[in-house]
């Protein structure tokens, strides 16, 4: 309970200021929806209360305070909305439908699986080979880190159109896009952890006449895991952001970019939030289910309490 409080402190702080902040980003929608509805707003005229600030428009109506929250179309929806579509999207239509949040979840869900699969075993052999040969921690180690420094959403155009070009489209593009976002955290949680062994360790390790591959096996690989764990917790939700950033410059028409798409490009703000919302439990999913593999790997290993 304790470590439980802090958090839903931190989540009860966040939905207040959101339910709060609706009213003055909504509020001159309001006053012009009211007005047309024969509802007396003060000023009267559409360009005085454009010109008025949103606090001082929401004091002098306080009667269209209300309608804030059931804006069709706000800036800024209120929570019950996002949680309203988020059920008429997920429970009420069926998981095959085009609407359901479902079916675009696993489109979205495929691919970073795939992407995420891909950035893990190359983020492993590339530690490991750093690791194990001085050339490769002077020359690949730098490269992954400048790797990082592009951006993303520059960079994952240029991927869909260079594959396209060579007629591959679909589900590799938006792997290799997660991969690109997943392989470096999974880099450096493996160098970090395979070199985390003692001299003491590594100096017994040579007095049993250990080798090379001994040591990796017996050592060096049982005491990366935790680093590991850790690692590929980041990683997921990395190739998550990596998926739904692919599917943005393709134009999709599945998965949660493609809804985010539908969403801002039909003046449907709704939608884009739900589909936000949707990426970002799926995305907690994902994570909580990496520590649970956490915690029952290591209390195996008898690495956990």
């Amino acid at each position: 309970m304790k470590s439980v409080l802090p958090v839903l402190t931190i989540v009860a702080f966040i939905l207040g200021f959101w339910t709060l902040a609706v009213v003055p980003m909504n509020i001159h929608l309001a006053a012009d929806q009211a007005a047309r509805g024969d509802i007396v707003v003060e000023p009267a005229d559409a360009r005085a209360r454009q010109e008025v600030g949103a606090f001082a428009l929401a004091l002098g109506n306080p009667a269209v305070i209300p309608m804030t929250y059931t804006l069709d179309r706000p800036r800024l929806p209120g929570p019950q909305q996002v949680v309203v579509e988020l059920w008429n999207t997920i429970f009420a239509v069926a998981p095959t439908s085009n609407r359901s949040l479902i079916y675009h979840g696993w489109v979205t869900l495929s691919a970073t699986l795939l992407g995420f699969g891909m950035g893990t075993a190359l983020g492993i052999a590339l530690a490991v080979g750093i690791v194990f040969s001085r050339t490769m921690d002077l020359s690949v180690m730098p490269w992954a880190i400048a790797s990082q420094t592009i951006p993303i959403l520059a960079l994952a155009p240029m991927i869909i159109v260079v594959m396209g070009a060579i007629g591959i489209q679909g589900l590799l593009p938006k792997a290799i896009i997660s991969a690109y976002l997943s392989f470096f955290p999974v880099v450096v949680g493996m160098v970090k952890g395979l070199r985390s062994p003692d001299t003491m360790q590594l100096d017994l390790l040579r007095t049993y006449s250990a080798g090379p591959a001994q040591g990796f096996w017996k050592l060096r690989l049982p005491a990366s895991v935790p680093y590991l764990f850790a690692s590929l917790k980041i990683g997921i939700s990395a190739s998550l952001v990596g998926a739904i950033v692919g599917e943005l410059p393709t134009g999709a028409r599945a998965g949660f970019g493609a809804r985010m798409l539908v969403g801002d490009q039909y003046g449907q703000p709704l939608v884009t939030w739900a589909a936000l919302f949707a990426a970002a439990i799926t995305a907690a999913a994902l994570v909580g289910l990496f520590a649970l593999l956490e915690r029952v790997t290591l209390k195996r290993m008898g690495m956990a309490a």
